[in-house]
């Protein structure tokens, strides 16, 4: 299981993601710079213990509405080659020393743990406490056939779309909005979904959809 350390970073997560963010196709914010609050998230153990996987939401309270992000990072202890278009930026961490923060959609250890965790064979754990799955996470799947671990990514306006030689989709949400049924939408090919949990900025805690697998 990861360990969570209780130390410092320099500079923060939210920082970074300040600068990272309105670079990104999805991204709804203006011209003015995000506003970044901590909302909620979780974390995936690398069966190798050697790469953080954190999924981490965040509200922006710039705009005229305050609109919630998803964004799946990894944390390294040394650059990752061919990786420097996904390099979210770069902390110092108070235990671990330097660490290379990227968008986990460009990572192989992200893109193994997220189909893992689409079929069930893995469990999101806590993004705070070592050791503690987080059971607001949940993941459905009617299909049966494995999934690849060879995915690619693509940004676009409405979110990230992980695609594989084999034929499965997984779109990530980016824009994460309420969905009380939690369950997306009827499609053709739809076959399963990851839905979490995070704190709108008035307190209220809401489900979503996270990702839908198509096959």
């Amino acid at each position: 299981m990861a360990v969570i350390h209780r130390t410092t970073l320099k500079p923060t997560k939210l920082e970074l993601l300040t600068s990272w963010l309105p670079s990104r196709p999805w991204y709804r914010g203006g011209a003015s710079a995000p506003r970044l609050a901590k909302a909620g998230g979780f974390r995936l153990d690398d069966p190798r213990g050697e790469v953080g996987i954190e999924f981490l939401v965040v509200t922006d309270t710039a705009g005229p509405r305050p609109t919630s992000y998803l964004a799946p990072l990894t944390y390294r202890g040394a650059p990752l080659d061919g990786a420097e278009h996904a390099l979210v930026g770069t902390m110092e961490h108070g235990v671990l020393g330097p660490r290379w923060a990227y968008d986990g959609c460009h990572d192989p250890v992200f893109l193994a743990q997220l189909p893992a965790l689409t079929e069930g064979r893995v469990r999101a754990q806590d993004q705070n406490v070592s050791d503690v799955p987080d059971d607001e996470v949940t993941a459905v799947r009617t299909g049966d056939r494995p999934l690849p671990t060879g995915f690619t990514a693509t940004d676009e306006a409405d979110g990230t779309r992980l695609t594989s030689p084999d034929g499965p989709v997984l779109r990530l949400h980016r824009v994460l909005e309420p969905a009380p049924d939690g369950a997306p939408a009827p499609g053709e090919g739809v076959t399963g979904h990851v839905t979490g949990a995070w704190t709108l900025p008035d307190g209220t805690r809401v489900r979503g959809l996270l990702a839908v697998l198509h096959e």
